[in-house]
């Protein structure tokens, strides 16, 4: 893995232990309304200045921060284990198993993302909690995002099911579920590190514009598509450019997190 990699990982080591330790990083409460200091430029008193209500600009993104990689990690976890369970199923059962899943798959990818996204955040309820709604977000976004590694694992499994060490297995007497997770997973652990880590960006961007417009996390719950809702017209830019913000931490994040996936990926590689 090239040197960019490696410092890319460092780098989300500290963002992750930045918002974990917000109020040693940023004192003020990302919820103190100060009516005396709204829009209130950068200084040493707020370092990335105030919204229009008061709150400070940099205890809102560390803790926006939080709840915008956790959903991205979660939903990335989520549609990992549907990958791999439904693909595996397919690719080593086959039979009318395999058939269901690979039509469930067709559907899904068939469907244009963006506009299933929107309309299923949009039908959730308004009087949801924010604990409610950060779960269906997270769920609507696994939901559409499993179906390429089960594709992919199914192809693995189709491919290894009657190699020389599977066939071994079954006559030592190994049970399925042993040569699923003890032979034939841990051949491809690797490439699954590496597609996940370059999924988790993408996660990230699509609950950004969905928060964004008002379908994803909602306030009082805070992420950077909430935070970026601030400056949604070009008025609030021209009085208060620091309300963009946010954004630059979505676009430094998200090269960061494909640096470093690009990196997994070469290393995971046995032909580099």
């Amino acid at each position: 893995m090239n040197l960019l990699s490696k410092f890319s990982g460092l780098f989300l080591i500290f963002v992750s232990s930045a918002a974990i330790f917000a109020p040693w990083v940023a004192p003020y409460s990302y919820e103190t309304q100060d009516t005396l200091n709204t829009l209130a430029a950068p200084g040493f008193d707020h370092w990335m200045g105030t919204d229009r209500l008061g709150r400070d600009q940099l205890s809102r993104l560390i803790h926006g921060t939080r709840v915008s990689l956790s959903i991205g990690l979660v939903a990335v976890f989520l549609s990992i284990f549907l990958g791999i369970l439904l693909g595996g199923i397919s690719g080593y059962y086959g039979g009318w198993a395999d058939l269901i899943i690979q039509r469930l798959i067709e559907i899904l990818q068939s469907l244009p993302p963006i506009p299933i996204w929107m309309a299923l955040t949009a039908s959730l309820p308004r009087d949801w909690t924010v604990e409610q709604t950060y779960f269906a977000i997270t769920i609507i976004l696994s939901l559409l995002g499993w179906t390429t590694l089960g594709r992919e694992v199914r192809g693995r499994f189709l491919s290894m099911r009657e190699e020389d060490f599977i066939m071994a297995a079954h006559l030592a007497g190994c049970s399925q579920m042993r040569i699923i997770f003890r032979h034939m997973l841990p051949t491809f652990t690797s490439h699954i590190i590496a597609t996940s880590t370059l999924a988790i960006p993408v996660m990230i961007i699509n609950e950004t514009f969905l928060s964004f417009l008002g379908l994803g996390m909602r306030p009082p719950a805070i992420s950077w598509g909430v935070l970026l809702q601030e400056a949604q017209n070009l008025q609030s830019i021209a009085l208060a450019p620091w309300l963009l913000l946010p954004g630059l931490a979505v676009i430094i994040t998200v090269l960061t997190l494909n640096i470093l996936g690009d990196g997994l990926r070469d290393a995971a590689d046995p032909y580099s």
